[in-house]
């Protein structure tokens, strides 16, 4: 196997695995079973044409022009913020935890959610696009495709394991104090990238 695409898997897990804002969202889909498909695979295909766009040039383009990313920093800070605050609501209405209790949102709401925390979040643009892009120029015209591509293989991967390894919590998460604790968490982080957002 190619150094180029194992160096590339390596450096896409390394950034795709963090307790962030889109893993959050993708974990708490996957344990209530709601869209899960839809969801792993809109957020891998995101990233697969991000990394793309990065290796083709337009991390450069991005760094020349950082009006774009303080734009992305704002909205995307208010965006975390607002749906922290959701998450702080779920946590306080107990009845709605419940994880057999029935669809909650609809599939058009959940993508534009997940969409919103892909290419809303200025931590994208700067990992994906940016970092990935600048080391895949290191290796030259046919390694840094390879690269890409091993970057592109970690994203699904780790996507489809979230996704659809978080049911394996559904025992767990049948108790409403489980689901408690979880919106509890994702609300902090939420909150939290959001400060870091604001104060970057």
């Amino acid at each position: 196997m190619s150094a180029d695409l194992i160096a590339g898997f390596l450096s896409g897990a390394v950034l795709i695995i963090a307790i962030g804002a889109q893993n959050s969202f993708v974990l708490r889909q996957g344990i209530r079973r709601e869209y899960v498909l839809a969801i792993v695979l809109t957020c891998a295909t995101a990233d697969a044409l991000l990394i793309a766009a990065g290796i083709a040039g337009l991390g450069a383009l991005i760094q020349s022009a950082p009006v774009v990313l303080t734009v992305a920093r704002y909205g995307g800070a208010a965006f975390l913020m607002a749906y922290g605050w959701l998450a702080v609501r779920r946590a306080l209405r107990v009845h709605q935890l419940v994880v057999d209790s029935g669809k909650g949102t609809s599939l058009g709401a959940a993508m534009a959610t997940c969409l919103a925390f892909t290419f809303l979040n200025p931590h994208v643009y700067l990992d994906t696009v940016i970092l990935l892009g600048s080391l895949s120029s290191q290796r030259g015209i046919h390694g840094r495709w390879l690269f890409g591509g091993g970057a592109i293989a970690a994203s699904f991967v780790w996507f489809f394991a979230l996704g659809f390894g978080a049911r394996l919590l559904g025992p767990l998460f049948s108790k409403p104090v489980a689901w408690r604790i979880l919106d509890s968490l994702i609300a902090s982080i939420m909150f939290a990238l959001a400060i870091s957002l604001l104060r970057a």
